[in-house]
């Protein structure tokens, strides 16, 4: 980051804040403004390029905060109003299921849409557990949960911003008039439409109220029976782990598939068929167990990356697969870019 070095407070009593103090400053608060952008915009990629201009203008804005209320509202403040510039006469990002009706059998050409700007997966391994602050009412980790961000981005702006704002931040209506330059009546009516929005698209029970209640060996069962079926294209073994109404989705592909019976087609006829061989990796995406899917097509050679496929879980079985497709999801997660081959048995 390029930064102009502006005064602490814009008065010349002042000393000068150099970027390395601004850094630290702001260290602190990265990860959880970092994730603010995502719930706010739907694509990690565009929640790094949204709090790298947040933090500019925050340092560039120095001289105008002035030391008036805390660091962390200001910033906040800044980031929001970067993402709400972003939002701006754009489209939402969807996932399949908002675009169309499921699938009953595998589509044979279900090619990657590119013009669609996908909502994409998030690397949680950095949040917390518990609120962001006492008066929030989600979680950090409930507050990327991919049926939670895919609701929110059904909100315009203005609700978006709020919503977060005060349940996930614990911000007050007061406080956000304040961030967003408008009133309190307005907060709280876009608050109120927000909500209703969500208590529509979004499930009563969230995936981490669900963890909390399954046993840790047997959710390892399910994510390493998944991979494993996977690896030796073994259907049966899957569908043993999926609910009755399973649904897959691959963004970008558009087409998705709902039910058992479509389900199992579908990962007869691509992902347990003819693509090639698979190795898997954990991984810890939206607040859920997912694992990272290589493919290798040829006979020899590595394993290359495929997707990231975040499981969405009912009591103890598989009811959603999102599989981020696309080398580029692996980057935010640390993944590697490659796997070797199993060696040989002996």
């Amino acid at each position: 980051m390029s930064l102009t070095s502006p005064t602490a407070a814009g008065s010349p009593d002042r000393a000068p804040v150099d970027e390395a103090a601004f850094t630290a400053l702001v260290a602190p608060l990265r990860r959880e403004l970092h994730a603010h952008c995502y719930r706010m915009l739907g694509s990690v990629h565009d929640a790094d390029d949204a709090l790298q201009d947040a933090l500019l203008r925050a340092w560039r804005g120095l001289s105008t905060f002035a030391g008036h209320g805390p660091l962390r509202s200001w910033l906040y403040t800044v980031a929001t109003r970067v993402c709400l510039d972003a939002i701006a006469g754009r489209a939402r990002r969807p996932l399949p299921v908002d675009l169309g009706p499921a699938s009953d059998r595998a589509v044979p050409d279900n090619h990657p849409v590119h013009d669609v700007a996908w909502l994409g997966p998030y690397p949680d391994t950095g949040l917390a557990a518990g609120p962001v602050a006492p008066g929030a009412r989600y979680e950090q980790r409930e507050a990327v949960e991919l049926a939670f961000v895919a609701a929110v981005q059904h909100l315009p702006g203005n609700q978006r911003a709020a919503l977060l704002l005060f349940d996930v931040l614990g911000y007050s209506a007061a406080e956000i008039g304040v961030m967003l330059g408008t009133s309190t009546t307005s907060v709280n009516s876009a608050l109120a439409r927000a909500r209703r929005v969500l208590a529509e698209r979004a499930p009563a029970a969230t995936q981490q109220r669900t963890l909390r209640m399954l046993d840790d060996v047997r959710l390892r069962e399910v994510v390493t029976g998944y991979a494993t079926a996977l690896e030796n294209g073994d259907a049966d073994a899957l569908i043993a782990l999926l609910t009755e109404d399973v649904t897959w989705s691959m963004p970008p592909m558009p087409h998705w598939y709902r039910g058992v019976a479509a389900v199992l087609d579908f990962a007869r006829s691509a992902p347990l068929g003819p693509c090639g061989s698979w190795r898997h990796l954990p991984a810890a995406a939206n607040g859920q167990p997912a694992v990272a899917g290589y493919l290798r097509r040829a006979g020899s050679g590595p394993y290359l990356p495929w997707s990231v496929d975040v499981l969405t879980l009912r009591g103890d079985r598989i009811a959603g697969i999102t599989s981020f497709v696309g080398a580029a999801q692996f980057a935010a997660f640390g993944l590697p870019d490659s796997l070797a081959p199993h060696p040989p048995s002996r």
